[in-house]
């Protein structure tokens, strides 16, 4: 009998595993997909929002999850934060070259979600 064996084109990236643990792309996963992580990059697609534009659009995440994701994101090189010399304080958020990208990558899964979320969890699932 014999075994057949598929390889995915993540073997040859990762031939140890998928995102072994000591891998920077576990981290960056991670940050991409936390919990609101998602829903802020997909926010920004094609925009640029003020904060409290942004939190508008993200309903339910805190300040302090807003700002946490947005640092994050700004150290991943994903979002770009820009602070106009005005007062009030002026803060605009927009993607990035790598972050646009990402979010072009990101749509087909959030679409088949969009699909799939009522047959898989119920009707009711967002009613919480």
């Amino acid at each position: 009998m014999s075994v057949s064996v598929q390889v995915s084109p993540l073997d040859k990236i990762f031939p140890s595993g998928i995102f072994p643990s000591a891998c920077p792309s576990r981290v960056l996963l991670d940050h991409i997909t936390s919990k609101w992580g998602v829903l802020v990059l997909v926010s920004l697609t094609g925009r640029t929002l003020r904060w409290g534009e942004l939190r508008r659009r993200v309903e339910g995440i805190s300040e302090k999850m807003l700002a946490q994701t947005l640092k994050t994101f700004e150290r991943d090189g994903l979002v770009s934060r820009v602070a106009l010399p005005v007062i009030p304080p002026h803060v605009e958020y927009s993607l990035t070259p790598q972050g646009d990208e990402l979010v072009t990558l990101l749509h087909p899964l959030l679409g088949w979600v969009a699909v799939n979320a009522e047959a898989i969890l119920g009707p009711e699932a967002g009613s919480d």
